[in-house]
């Protein structure tokens, strides 16, 4: 976690979290699903950004203060464990 200030944005806290997954198909399903959140999620404090290369999944949340940027990191991080129970539930189905 880094603090900045970018001041045009009031942006001063920044949090990136990434996710390793197995294979790229995976991760591939995890970042789309996810990604739809990130403009329904935006609000005045802060806002987030979702990236993807090859197994890496990685979220940036930038926000104007701590506890912003704390609910903004925990509610991507719950996003990203739905969106992998979801993947791994429809992996078993489709293994049946």
């Amino acid at each position: 976690m880094a603090s900045r200030e970018t001041s045009a944005l009031g942006v001063a806290h920044t949090a990136e979290i990434a996710f390793e997954y197995g294979d790229e198909r995976r991760a591939r399903i995890v970042e789309e699903s996810v990604r739809v959140e990130v403009d329904e999620i935006a609000d005045d404090r802060s806002r987030a950004t979702v990236t993807r290369d090859g197994r890496v999944v990685s979220v940036t949340v930038e926000a104007a203060d701590l506890i912003a940027l704390r609910a903004g990191t925990n509610t991507w991080i719950r996003l990203l464990e739905v969106a992998e129970r979801i993947t791994r539930t429809g992996d078993r189905l489709g293994d049946e």
